[in-house]
C-alpha cells in the first residue's frame, strides 16, 4: 500500500470552510482569481495555510466567474499561455510578500479536465509553468496528457485522485451534472481511497475497475460535507498507519 500520501482541499473560494479544512489537509490550493477570490481573500488564505504548515499552491482557472470555473470556454494557446502567467507570477508575488513560496499548481475545474485529454492545452498550461518557475509541483491524473506533458517539460507531476467524485471507466471524472458525479457518503469515499492506495485502482460509475496513481487526494472545498469528507478521509488514513504529507516535504 502507498505509505505516504498527501491531502489537498481547493480553498480560498468563498464556501466558508477553509479554517476548519486547514486544520485537516497539508496542501491547499488557493483560487487565484480568475474563478473566484482576490487579492485579498489570496493572501489571507496564504498567510493561514502558512500559519499551519500546509504546502501552498496556485489553482488557476480560465477567466469565468460566472460559472465558477467549471465550463468549458474556447481558448487559444497563447492565450492560456498568457492567463496562466498572470496568474501564476501574481500569486507567486502575494506569496512572497507574505513571506512564503508556492509549492505546487493545480488547474481548477474545466482548465483541469480539458488539460487531462487535451494535450494542445496541457501543453500550454506546462510551458506557462515552466517558464515561470520550474520548480514548481504538477498536480494531475498520471496517466492524463497534463501529467504526460509535465514530465516532458521536466516538471515533477504528483498524481492526484479524487475522494469526492465519481470516475468513468476511461479514468476522468464524471461531469457533475451528470449522475454519479458527487460522493455522498464521507465513510464509503474514505473506503474508496484505501482501496486506491492498497490496489491503485478505483471502481467506476459503470462497474469496471479502472488503474489509478495516489500520491495526493482531493477534497473539494466547496462540496457539501467537506469538513466531514476530510476528517473522515483523515482518521482512515491515520488507522492504516499511512503518512499523511505534502509532496516535497
Amino acid at each position: 500500500m502507498t505509505a505516504v500520501v498527501d491531502l489537498n482541499s481547493d480553498l480560498g473560494e468563498g464556501a466558508g470552510f477553509d479554517d476548519e479544512l486547514l486544520s485537516l489537509v497539508t496542501s491547499a490550493n488557493i483560487a487565484s482569481g480568475f474563478h473566484a477570490g482576490d487579492s485579498e481573500t489570496m493572501a489571507r488564505t496564504i498567510r493561514s495555510a502558512a500559519s499551519r504548515g500546509v504546502a501552498i499552491g496556485v489553482h488557476p482557472s480560465l477567466f469565468d466567474r460566472e460559472h465558477f470555473g467549471r465550463k468549458e470556454l474556447p481558448v487559444s494557446t497563447e492565450q492560456l499561455y498568457d492567463i496562466m502567467n498572470f496568474q501564476l507570477g501574481t500569486f507567486q508575488a502575494i506569496a512572497e510578500a507574505a513571506g512564503t513560496r508556492v509549492n505546487h499548481v493545480k488547474p481548477h475545474g474545466a482548465l483541469y479536465n480539458m488539460a487531462v485529454r487535451d494535450r494542445r492545452i496541457a501543453e500550454a498550461i506546462v510551458r506557462a509553468i515552466h517558464d515561470v518557475d520550474r520548480r514548481l509541483l504538477l498536480f494531475a491524473p498520471g496517466q492524463s496528457a497534463l501529467a504526460t506533458a509535465g514530465r516532458a517539460h521536466g516538471l515533477n507531476v504528483v498524481a492526484e485522485v479524487f475522494a469526492d467524485r465519481g470516475y468513468m471507466s476511461d479514468g476522468t471524472l464524471v461531469p457533475r451534472n451528470c449522475h454519479g458525479a458527487l460522493l455522498q457518503d464521507p465513510e464509503a469515499a474514505a473506503n474508496r481511497v484505501e482501496r486506491m492506495l492498497r490496489e491503485g485502482r478505483v471502481t467506476a460509475v459503470d462497474s469496471k475497475d479502472v488503474p489509478i496513481q495516489a500520491e495526493t487526494v482531493c477534497v473539494h472545498g466547496d462540496t457539501p460535507g467537506a469538513v466531514e469528507f476530510a476528517r473522515s478521509l483523515r482518521r482512515k488514513l491515520e488507522e492504516l498507519g499511512v503518512d499523511i504529507r505534502a509532496p516535497g516535504r
